[in-house]
């Protein structure tokens, strides 16, 4: 039976990470941010960025316990069960299909500039099926394929991002770097869960363990670096355009900032970068997201049909599939900020199950892995703090991200039991 191959190295985990964070968030949150929060909106962002960085150092740590693909499903197995694990797993999927979706419908607000057509019902299905099919038939075609195209979408939406700042940053004042007064926040619940859709993401990686040189080193290294750069990027990205821009615009909001720092000529590379951001994000999420349900199935959690390794691409074709035809149905029904905030929850809670796993993992590794594992300095200080923020972010979760997640998380159960009820006839 084919078997996939250890191609990822650490350059190549770190782009994925970067794809995993970086997409629809950083073009649609700065003028949501802005309008609810003002000179609040920079702070809010390094302050959440700095309990994801927890969050990711937490996962780090864990990964570092492992050499087989799985991650966050291992995780939660080892510590807490394989029902447990498949919950988590799920959850995660759910997260990566939402966020797939979600990226693709902020694509047609910057494209509308180019072609006003865009938002009509009929081109929006074409193009979902265009762009969520081609990228899924690229991933399908082999690992090679679908990582060039990650890289290329990486420097093409990462260099224009990067200029924007060192060109914006001489607009910055000193007036406009902390606020005189904290502004009403109409729905706090909302505006927590869509600065931290932003960020999450990381864990993507972690799916790719088994086709990583020496995961164990690796893995740790792209999140935790990948996740601080992002940090201090989102901080300078939001800190100009509350200190440029006056008219809000939610749907595309960097295209206004665009125009300022750039001139007339800035518009179109926004409008490019946006277009390429997303495009690499959504290849990276058809790249790590189905190696989830292989694994899930795998591990015999999901059916079979889903662990199919294709024969000459040496790719889950199956899982890729699947996942794409998930995206593109969950596409053309949702909106932004809905997916976006059920895909936010859905991720959190499994961040939960994986942090509380860690020191039962730990407990349970014999000397030698535990010796070369990562540490975390001051104990189990870090992994509370991470799970205090997970906690408030699901507290103050909108009912409706509840409503979105129950229903994904009710297809999840129903998978579950008729592969349970398959297993137990054969």
């Amino acid at each position: 039976m084919p078997k996939l191959k250890r191609r990822i190295g650490l350059f190549a985990a770190s782009f994925i990470v970067l794809n995993g964070i970086i997409g629809a968030g950083i073009f649609a949150l700065p003028g949501e941010l802005s309008s609810q929060a003002g000179l609040l909106g920079p702070w809010l962002i390094l302050l959440f960025g700095a309990f994801i960085a927890m969050v990711a150092w937490c996962f780090g740590a864990l990964a570092s316990y492992f050499k087989t693909s799985g991650g966050p499903v291992t995780y939660a197995s080892q510590a807490f069960g394989p029902i447990v694990g498949f919950q988590v797993g799920w959850l995660l999927y759910v997260g990566r299909a939402t966020s797939l979706a979600a990226n693709t419908n902020v694509l047609f607000n910057y494209a509308a500039y180019f072609w006003e057509g865009v938002n009509s019902e009929f081109s929006k299905l074409v193009l979902f099926i265009v762009i969520i099919g081609g990228l899924t038939v690229v991933n399908v075609m082999g690992i090679k394929s679908a990582m060039k195209a990650i890289n290329l979408f990486s420097l093409l939406k990462v260099l224009p991002i990067l200029v924007l700042i060192l060109l914006g940053l001489p607009y910055v004042s000193p007036t406009g770097l902390l606020p005189t007064d904290f502004p009403v926040i109409d729905d706090f619940g909302t505006l927590i869960l869509l600065i931290l859709y932003a960020f999450v993401g990381f864990e993507c990686v972690l799916f790719t363990t088994e086709e990583t040189k020496n995961p164990t080193k690796t893995l740790p290294k792209a999140l935790i670096t990948t996740v601080v750069a992002i940090t201090v990027v989102y901080f300078l990205i939001q800190l100009v355009y509350i200190n440029i821009v006056t008219i809000d615009n939610n749907d595309a909001p960097l295209i206004e900032l665009g125009r300022v720092v750039f001139g007339e000529t800035g518009v179109s590379i926004i409008i490019i970068t946006a277009l390429f951001s997303i495009m690499g994000t959504a290849t990276s999420i058809l790249l790590t997201a189905p190696r989830l349900t292989f694994s899930l199935a795998k591990d015999g959690s999901l059916p079979q049909w889903f662990s199919r390794v294709h024969t000459k691409y040496n790719t889950p074709a199956n899982s890729i599939i699947f996942l794409g035809v998930f995206g593109l149905l969950l596409g053309i029904t949702g909106t932004f900020v809905y997916l976006a905030v059920a895909s936010a929850l859905a991720r959190i809670l499994a961040y939960i199950i994986c942090i509380l796993s860690l020191p039962i993992i730990r407990k349970k590794a014999d000397q030698a892995t535990r010796k070369k594992a990562l540490k975390l300095p001051g104990g189990f200080l870090i992994p509370c703090l991470a799970l205090l923020v997970c906690i408030v972010a699901v507290v103050y979760s909108p009912p409706q991200s509840w409503f979105y997640l129950f229903g994904f998380l009710s297809l999840g159960v129903l998978l579950y039991f008729i592969n349970s009820r398959h297993k137990s006839e054969a």
